[in-house]
């Protein structure tokens, strides 16, 4: 109170120097420290936010994650917070001052919320009635008023049985929830980008570390909501049966599937940015998730294979011990045709891919002397599966075709011979029609 009188002394003072009335004087310190704390946010949003977003891209790798796009905003507000919370605890102010200073104070703290819970990526429907609700928390302590706000709620209840739900628990678990589901939003994004920076765990292992994070955080999240709203476990007992009676039966595959997921990710077997094939289904690993993993094919088509699918059913993976596929292309030319040149062609169109490694070369087999041709099989490796190979393929074929139309290299097309003999024509059942007699004379 000290320090609040003697600025109210000097305000007035003032006041008094200027002929202005004197008892305007804690009017014009909470107008001042209101355009003060506002004046404050925008320096520091403007001139303080763009080094923190460089700094926040600089340790993302990337410019457009929630807490880069609203870095500014939680400096605008947090810093009008900071500003007005110790005058308005040390300022003996009432009446309309402390109605300017409660709403500038309540209005910051507000925001300040709505652009956390953003940060956090909870949807609008939760940021907007949580945001109404920190604005009148806010201002009923503020002004002195929040004991008769929470009494009244507290009074609007009703009974069940031996249980008495009141609006004010009701609110309490609403609150409740929604924060911690936005501070388990939160913890989750954090040890995602801090695990994934890890350079000294591979990917299937950074994976199975923030899989467990993720439900380690849930965990204590749902205990200390128990714990928050006083929830006695003894009475959920029935309800615990029941509910473990349906992860017996009904969530079965559910849980198959994370314990296949968690396996998945300790053996090693698949992992994210593998390539594999799944039945029909080819492509790169994505993620691994709780449920599925997602499969990104050529096309673009994301494919979700539930975990215990991978667990059951055989599964190829090209890139499980060496990332090195070798590609079979099968070629034909015709019996004529050069068969020494024709190979080497083959061989120099196989090297011309920019995707073909160079160790192991290509190579060419002769298969076998087939109906139409000679066909061979030419063999290439590469080091890249994810990206395809039809297009390796279509690619040296493209320039073989050059390469043999050049160097006069024949391709086969399909022949078939057709042997003609002319015999009596005969037909059952009828007299009038008989072969053609030798001594006979056409009309």
């Amino acid at each position: 109170m000290h320090y609040g009188d003697t600025m109210i002394r000097m305000v007035r003072n003032r006041l008094l120097e200027w002929g202005w009335p004197v008892d305007a004087a804690p009017l014009v310190i909470a107008v001042f420290l209101v355009a003060l704390a506002v004046i404050v946010g925008e320096a520091a949003a403007r001139w303080a936010g763009p080094l923190c977003r460089k700094w926040v891209r600089a340790d993302t790798g990337h410019d457009r994650t929630a807490l880069d796009r609203r870095l500014p905003d939680l400096l605008r507000f947090g810093s009008g917070l900071l500003i007005l919370v110790f005058p308005l605890a040390t300022l003996p102010f009432e009446g309309a001052p402390l109605m300017i200073l409660s709403a500038g104070f309540s209005g910051a703290a507000a925001m300040t919320v709505v652009t956390i819970l953003r940060i956090a990526a909870i949807p609008m429907w939760i940021t907007i009635p949580l945001g109404a609700t920190a604005f009148a928390t806010a201002m009923s302590g503020a002004l002195g008023g929040i004991a008769p706000l929470l009494a009244s709620l507290d009074g609007t209840a009703v009974s069940l049985g031996a249980q008495r739900i009141s609006l004010l628990s009701v609110v309490n678990a609403l609150v409740v929830a929604t924060l911690l589901f936005a501070a388990t939003r939160l913890v989750n994004r954090i040890t995602t980008h801090f695990v994934g920076r890890v350079t000294a765990l591979d990917l299937s292992q950074r994976a199975l570390v923030q899989k467990l994070a993720a439900v380690t955080t849930v965990v204590i999240a749902i205990l200390v909501g128990i714990d928050i709203l006083g929830i006695d476990l003894t009475t959920l007992t029935v309800f615990s049966g029941a509910l473990g009676l349906a992860i017996g039966f009904g969530l079965q595959k559910t849980f198959g599937n994370l314990i296949a997921g968690m396996i998945l990710l300790m053996d090693k077997s698949v992992k994210p940015g593998d390539v594999v094939a799944v039945g029909d289904t080819f492509g790169s690993i994505n993620k691994i998730g709780v449920r599925a993993v997602s499969v990104i094919t050529r096309d673009g088509k994301e494919h979700l294979i539930p975990n215990e699918q991978l667990m059951t059913q055989a599964v190829e993976n090209w890139s499980f011990s060496s990332r090195d596929v070798r590609i079979h292309i099968p070629v034909v030319i015709s019996y004529e045709s050069d068969l020494k040149l024709a190979q080497q062609l083959m061989i120099e169109a196989a090297k011309a891919s920019h995707r073909v490694l160079p160790r192991p070369e290509p190579s060419v087999w002769l298969l076998a002397f087939g109906e139409r041709g000679l066909e061979h099989d030419i063999m290439v490796w590469i080091v890249d599966p994810e990206q395809g190979v039809g297009n390796v393929q279509s690619e040296i074929l493209n320039r073989l075709w050059d390469l043999f139309r050049q160097h006069g290299i024949g391709l086969p097309y399909p022949q078939r011979d057709l042997h003609l003999y002319a015999e009596p024509f005969h037909r059952q059942g009828s007299a009038n029609l008989r072969a053609p007699d030798r001594g006979d004379k056409e009309d």
